[in-house]
């Protein structure tokens, strides 16, 4: 391990890239600290304090902390993920983007040209509804958290949020270029492993201060955390192998081809990108709902009781209810198949395995290979989404359970009277011990530990995994 890391250092070009990387992800932290202005920070910070397990939790920790703070990367990189679906969607629907993405490297510019700006957009409207809703009071003393609420506290908080969410995006974009791993993602990953020591302290005074939790309790949640994380590991390392066969070809005196390997497509193609298109397209009407949800509508007009029915569905998409459950967990799948459909085309596969005399036995090549392939992608990506499903709710369940009692009906009261209270309420746990954050840790772990193998293996040196070669399951 030692000379593994030596070697990265030794390494010119890798040394500059890592060293370009820590360098704008200490910038990111540096941001975290400085609070936007107008805010009472001691007053948002004990809100916070008094909604653990709720939604903002989940918002807090995908931010970094930021938002406990309202730093200006309160809003993180989610108007830009948001934006990126919005544009890959449309990608379906518009014949003019899917023109574009086909027109390869002039066309990929433009549509993140236009993704740059949906990002300011949805920014903007994202900031709107924060400063909205700050202006109210909240939390069980009414807690006032503007020092001078009115329309230049709302200007001054939507030009702060925005351009920070702008400047995040920016850094993500130049470490992807210039740096190594994918930097939307190591982003999210700085912000997730900030709150470790954080999230350590707390247990250790439950244990052994408070004695809130006892010593067999700790060891259970342990238990649950090392399994959680060998889980993970286990299905994002698994995959599928597909025998490929190379026909023999004689070019001149040498003998061609006539080789076996293997295709191989993985459980969790996406990754972790579908839970977080589906976080993130869930917290763009929440934050429409904290505008709406700002006064109560006047319902004897017409006016008024459509608003009240906006209101009806906006509550009904909070955190733990069965709507925003079900729709959480069907995003999650929908995204698993969206995603490996932009990155992976088994038609291509199959037209490029048929140029170069290979096949798949008992497969003719050409259409019957990519419907074949496709046929176990389809298979192994319902798996996958399954797996990215459980592991999203599992988190969701501790912190504040599923709010099956408020189904509507007879059912609700049914459910109400027949459920354990800890299903429908939770075990108003923290969320760093559910299994998203562990998947995103281990996942853009295990990337970018790939990319630097691969770079270093690319220039004759040994990896971190010497004996075996290549990680296992690794893309590419």
């Amino acid at each position: 391990m030692f000379q593994t890391i030596r070697n990265i250092f030794s390494i010119p070009d890798l040394r500059r890239r890592v060293l370009f990387t820590l360098a704008l992800l200490f910038v990111y932290r540096i941001g975290a600290h400085i609070p936007t202005p107008g805010i009472d920070v001691v007053q948002l910070q004990a809100f916070f304090d008094e909604q653990k397990g709720t939604i903002f939790g989940f918002l807090d920790m995908f931010s970094g902390g930021n938002f406990r703070r309202l730093t200006i990367f309160a809003l993180g990189i989610m108007p830009y993920i948001t934006s990126s679906i919005i544009l890959q969607l449309l990608t379906v629907v518009w014949p003019y983007l899917e023109k574009l993405q086909k027109e390869g490297e002039l066309g990929r510019r433009k549509i993140t040209q236009w993704t740059r700006y949906l990002t300011v957009a949805l920014a903007a409207i994202q900031s709107l509804g924060i400063a909205t809703a700050l202006m109210r009071p909240g939390g069980a003393n009414s807690r006032t958290f503007v020092t001078n609420p009115g329309i230049g506290f709302v200007v001054m908080t939507m030009i702060t949020l925005t351009t920070g969410s702008a400047f995040i995006m920016w850094l993500g974009e130049q470490i992807s270029e210039r740096g190594i791993g994918n930097g939307m993602s190591l982003i999210i990953f700085a912000g997730i492993v900030q709150g470790l020591p954080r999230a350590c302290q707390e247990v250790y005074q439950k244990v052994f201060v408070t004695n809130e939790w006892n010593f067999v309790v700790l060891l259970m949640l342990l238990a649950v955390m090392i399994a959680v994380v060998a889980f993970v590991v286990l299905v994002e390392r698994g995959e599928r192998r597909i025998p490929v066969q190379y026909a023999k070809r004689v070019i001149g005196r040498k003998v061609m081809g006539g080789q076996s390997t293997h295709l191989p497509l993985r459980v969790n193609s996406g990754g972790v990108m579908p839970v977080i298109f589906a976080s993130s397209i869930l917290t763009f009407p929440q934050t429409i709902g904290a505008v709406l949800l700002s006064k109560s509508p006047d319902t004897s007009t017409l006016t008024g009781q459509i608003a009240k029915g906006f209101q009806t569905l906006f509550e009904n998409l909070r955190w733990g209810e069965p709507l925003y459950t079900l729709l959480y967990l069907a995003g999650i799948v929908f995204f698993a198949y969206f995603y490996v459909s932009i990155i992976f085309n088994p038609t291509e596969v199959a037209d490029n395995m048929r140029k170069y005399g290979g096949f798949i036995p008992g497969i003719r090549p050409g259409k019957n290979t990519a419907d074949y392939i496709n046929k176990i992608l389809t298979h192994i990506t319902f798996v996958g989404g399954l797996y990215l499903a459980l592991i999203a709710i599992v988190p969701e369940w501790m912190i504040a359970g599923i709010h099956l009692h408020h189904l509507p009906g007879a059912l609700g009261s049914w459910i109400g009277e027949h459920f354990p209270t800890f299903v429908l309420e939770g075990l108003n746990v923290q969320f760093y011990f559910g299994g998203t954050s562990l998947l995103i840790v281990i996942g853009v772990a295990m990337d970018t530990v790939n990319q630097v193998e691969a770079q270093l293996i690319m220039r004759h040196y040994e990896g971190f995994t010497p004996k075996s070669g290549r990680i296992r399951g690794r893309r590419g």
